[in-house]
């Protein structure tokens, strides 16, 4: 299992991003949520099996979403994240 924390920057805010990689999802076997940020970047963080969630990352980044995103970091988080399901966060 590996938990990753994704940043995405470009014009990533107002155009149904979190909507759309939370629909992506849905096909993969992970768990996580997704939020924006008040900087304009979107945070991503997921768990799963680490095929799972290089496949999932992958599909994200070539769906339609591809032409908004100027910028992706990603991190490892060393504490496990605990989630269930896939959610868009408000927080």
């Amino acid at each position: 299992m590996i938990s990753l924390q994704v940043f995405y920057e470009g014009n990533v805010q107002g155009i149904g991003f979190r909507w759309s990689v939370r629909h992506v999802a849905k096909g993969f076997d992970v768990t996580g949520w997704v939020r924006n940020l008040l900087d304009g970047r979107v945070e991503l963080q997921v768990k799963g099996e680490e095929d799972e969630v290089r496949a999932f990352l992958e599909a994200v980044t070539e769906s339609e979403l591809r032409a908004h995103i100027r910028k992706q970091t990603e991190n490892k988080l060393e504490k496990p994240l605990t989630a269930r399901g896939f959610e868009i966060r408000h927080d």
